[in-house]
């Protein structure tokens, strides 16, 4: 991503996982074990604000607002930016083909806010590109073995020890929902080190 555009987009990622870090079970549905109200005003207020979501096929939000978001959905099956057949403000977009840097200045996308929302994939490339943050909830009384992942890597890591691995640290922990062991943690970099900070001046 171009300098500028890392300056006036913050990217920021939103995922509520079982115990054992998987956004879904294995027919793809999401239980209602990870439905927590609390976390659903937290996402709903965020991607209100949004200037883009971007996400999978299968990672939209399903609201009556729905409509009215401007997105990008990631897939292979068009080149490099496509118009959406059935929704005016999304796009289809190939990462293979084209940039996110160049994603965002084709949607005339220069300042904001971006809401990543999965699935696994899709958190992964942006690993890549970088969050600014990265809110990660947890209901800690649903287990879904063999379910969706979070990352590609999990369950052979833990949610927390991928964001870890790209240098993302973790925040205050935020209870929910204590009946449902439900939390969030926001992960994010590490704050920039001036050089008098790091010592370069004494």
């Amino acid at each position: 991503m171009s300098n500028v555009t890392a300056r006036l987009l913050r990217i920021e990622g939103y995922a509520i996982v079982s115990a054992d870090g998987m956004l879904a079970d294995r027919n793809g549905k999401m239980p209602d074990g990870l439905k927590i109200d609390a976390d659903a005003r937290f996402f709903n207020q965020a991607i209100d604000r949004a200037a883009l979501l971007v996400h999978g096929r299968n990672s939209h939000e399903q609201q009556a607002s729905s409509d009215r978001r401007r997105r990008l959905i990631l897939t292979r099956r068009v080149a490099a930016l496509a118009e959406h057949p059935s929704m005016p403000l999304a796009q289809l977009w190939n990462p293979a083909g084209m940039s996110f840097s160049e994603a965002c200045r084709a949607l005339g996308v220069s300042q904001g806010s971006v809401a990543v929302t999965g699935g696994a994939e899709v958190f992964r490339l942006f690993l890549d590109i970088g969050f600014d943050a990265f809110h990660l909830s947890r209901a800690g009384n649903v287990r879904l073995p063999g379910g969706r992942p979070v990352f590609p890597e999990v369950p052979a890591l833990t949610p927390e020890q991928v964001l870890a691995s790209h240098g993302l640290r973790p925040g205050p922990v935020e209870v929910l929902d204590a009946t449902a062991q439900a939390s969030l943690v926001t992960w994010a970099p590490p704050p920039a080190v001036g050089p008098r900070e790091a010592g370069a001046d004494s």
